[in-house]
Formats: C-alpha cells, sequence, structure tokens
C-alpha cells in the first residue's frame, strides 16, 4: 500500500529530498584539479596527470668572465708589447713569442709564468 503524500510527490524534482547543498563545487571535493595530490590521488593517479613541480632551474654561481688565451696576445698588442684588457681573464693556452706588458682583471698560474718567463709583466686591475 502507497502512502497518501508519497503518490502526491512522485514525478517532482525534490521529492527524494533538499538539493540546495548539492549545487556548490564542495559536495564533489572541489573544482577541476583540486585534491589531485590528497583526496582525488586515485583519480589522478589513473588519468595519469601529473603531480608537484617538474624540473629544476639551477641559479647563477657567480658572473662569468670573458676569457683570452696566451696565444692570441701577440696579436692583440701594439709594438710597444702593451696589451690592456679590462675586464678579461688571461688563461694559458698557447706560447708567448715577446715581451709583454698585460693588465687585466685575473691570470691564471699558466699563464701568469709564460708571461714573466718571456721577460713581461702579468698586473691585475
Amino acid at each position: 500500500m502507497v502512502r497518501p503524500k508519497t503518490k502526491e510527490r512522485r514525478g517532482h524534482r525534490t521529492y527524494h529530498g533538499k538539493h540546495k547543498n548539492a549545487r556548490g563545487g564542495g559536495s564533489r571535493g572541489g573544482r577541476g584539479d583540486v585534491g589531485k595530490c590528497k583526496h582525488h590521488f586515485m583519480r589522478s593517479l589513473l588519468l595519469g596527470t601529473q603531480m608537484g613541480k617538474h624540473g629544476f632551474v639551477r641559479q647563477p654561481l657567480a658572473e662569468k668572465l670573458n676569457v683570452v688565451n696566451v696565444d692570441v696576445l701577440d696579436q692583440m698588442a701594439g709594438s710597444d708589447g702593451k696589451v690592456e684588457i679590462g675586464e678579461m681573464k688571461v688563461l694559458g693556452r698557447g706560447k708567448v713569442t715577446r715581451k709583454l706588458n698585460v693588465s687585466a682583471a685575473g691570470f691564471s698560474a699558466a699563464a701568469k709564468s709564460k708571461i714573466e718567463a718571456a721577460g713581461g709583466q702579468a698586473v691585475v686591475v
């Protein structure tokens, strides 16, 4: 036997109760990708979505100096043998063929010894 009140309500939208509370995103655990690392973990795992940050960005440790090798200094020097390099470091590849007076931001140990062995000077600016 069907109750009379039930028979009246059949076919109506709110027959099984109130629906106002199910309107927001909270009833489905959030909108979009919310909760993919927490309460929707299995859903995201099955769908294959990536979680978290990926890769890395390395911060520069120090400023890179421009470099020049000893073998190029002969071409850069004038007739008096003076070379002025403001913001460059001199490295020791090659040979020094004449006496040079070089002023630069820095010298490697090999470059300094080669310049001084040829009778020149290596001055740090």
